[in-house]
């Protein structure tokens, strides 16, 4: 199959060597003025060795591919969209939040959108050049994708991917989002890691609290959210684990700040569910920009 990364950084990188190493034909779409410097191949350093594989670099999609994976940054999805000039047969989001399964549903159809989620701590040392921090990648898709991409998916878990086909929408995405968003706000205004939040009671109680809020905001939302997988998530991650937002708070980049807690504003506003602790961490995070 054909496959193009909108998004080259971390996470877009991560899934386009992947997929590139399995011999699929792999287009990452990257910013025009970095063109002519990208590598020929993509290098991945994993926990349990490197991988690299070839592909190709283009500053704009102008040919049709099977599926597009999206890997944006929320706050610069529309932009990265202005390079999507082909219309792709599928379109997998691996966007944080929930918001963007809209946008992207209007902008193709609704049809060719798969919502995905993925848990992965990585990151970008240089062009075409990614490293996983994580011990493991989580890769979850909408059942609807399941005819198509059940045989890559089969070969991402040869390669150590933990996969899961969701049947509903609003569970796949609001699964990850009650473990990011809590993680992500209590990581970024404390400044600690995984292991400091939950070795201090202050801030284990503010991350256990911004749980709960999730969780009742995405069931009343629609989703089924399983306490003991998301409970059993925290613990798979190491304890020197920091968020994205809690990095991107410390080398002062814009922040996923709206994305990720602002469906849980949003909701709680909507449904009438009190959400105070996110706003209070929202709030703590916002005084640091």
């Amino acid at each position: 199959m054909k496959h193009a990364i909108l998004g080259s950084g971390a996470v877009g990188g991560l899934v386009g060597t992947a997929l590139a190493s399995l011999g699929e034909d792999v287009t990452m779409i990257v910013r025009p003025e970095k063109l002519a410097e990208y590598p020929k191949s993509l290098t991945l350093e994993r926990p349990s060795g490197t991988i690299t594989a070839p592909a190709k670099a283009v500053a704009a999609l102008a040919e049709p591919v099977d599926v597009l994976w999206i890997a944006t940054r929320t706050f610069q999805l529309q932009s990265a969209l202005e390079s999507v000039k082909a219309t792709p047969k599928m379109v997998v989001p691996l966007l944080n939040g929930v918001d963007h399964i809209a946008v992207l549903r209007a902008r193709f159809s609704h049809e060719a959108v798969f919502p995905a989620t993925i848990a992965v701590e990585a990151e970008r040392p240089a062009p075409g050049h990614f490293i996983q921090r994580s011990p493991g990648v989580r890769l979850n898709l909408a059942t609807s994708a399941e005819p198509a991409l059940g045989g890559i998916v089969a070969r991402l878990r040869e390669i150590g991917f933990t996969c899961e086909f969701v049947p509903n929408e609003q569970t796949l995405l609001w699964s990850k989002l009650c473990f990011l968003a809590p993680f992500a706000l209590a990581t970024s205004a404390s400044g600690k890691n995984k292991g400091e939040v939950f070795a201090d009671p202050k801030w284990k109680g503010e991350l256990t609290s911004a749980v709960a809020e999730a969780t009742t905001v995405a069931k009343a939302s629609g989703a089924d959210i399983d306490l003991a997988k998301l409970h059993a998530l925290f613990d798979s991650f190491p304890p020197t684990v920091r968020s994205s937002m809690a990095k991107d708070v410390a080398a002062q980049r814009p922040l996923e700040l709206d994305g990720i807690a602002g469906p849980i504003v949003r909701g709680g506003e909507r449904h009438g569910i009190d959400v105070s602790t996110t706003k209070r961490l929202i709030e703590a995070i916002r005084a640091k920009e």
